[in-house]
């Protein structure tokens, strides 16, 4: 089975056919190798590292312990700050996910997470740095497989939520 035809992708492309993304739907390409970093789908899309949307899945723990997956699509460029996430949704703390966590809230593989098609609405927030960027790329429920959209369509596809994510 080629990547395209992975479950997990083909869940995405139909989450984009929903939300009416029909070009970012019909834009998912497979690359040769997985695409696991910013870097690698930098170069294998010959595009700056800057216009990825890297996919980070975090654990956000409230003051009483409670938990709650948070999705925030960072420009591949820079390093999300914990303590700045944990400021904006109102946590105690975020923690790195470990894959688990990830794949029980996605539905998807570390390197491969998309911003859409996991089993329920995830908080996400979106970094206001890929604005810079008229394409950016996202991963697409696959290590190989990434697909265009604009900064604005990657908020409304996701649900998300626009931020400066860094310190």
């Amino acid at each position: 089975m080629g990547s395209l035809d992975h479950p997990s992708v083909q869940k995405v492309r139909s989450a984009l056919i929903e939300a009416g993304a029909i070009a970012a739907a019909d834009g998912i390409r497979l690359l040769d190798e997985d695409a696991r970093t910013a870097a690698a789908a930098a170069t294998a899309l010959g595009v700056e590292v800057a216009a990825i949307a890297n996919s980070l899945v975090f654990r956000a723990v409230s003051a009483d312990g409670a938990e709650w997956p948070l999705l925030v699509l960072a420009s591949g460029a820079h390093r999300a700050d914990t303590h700045v996430l944990a400021a904006l949704v109102g946590a105690e703390r975020v923690d790195r996910a470990d894959p688990d966590f990830v794949r029980v809230h996605t539905g998807q593989p570390i390197g491969g997470v998309a911003p859409v098609g996991h089993p329920s609405r995830i908080r996400t927030l979106v970094d206001t740095t890929l604005a810079g960027h008229p394409v950016v790329w996202a991963a697409a429920g696959h290590p190989k497989a990434v697909f265009p959209t604009t900064f604005a369509e990657l908020v409304e596809l996701s649900g998300g939520e626009p931020a400066e994510v860094t310190s």
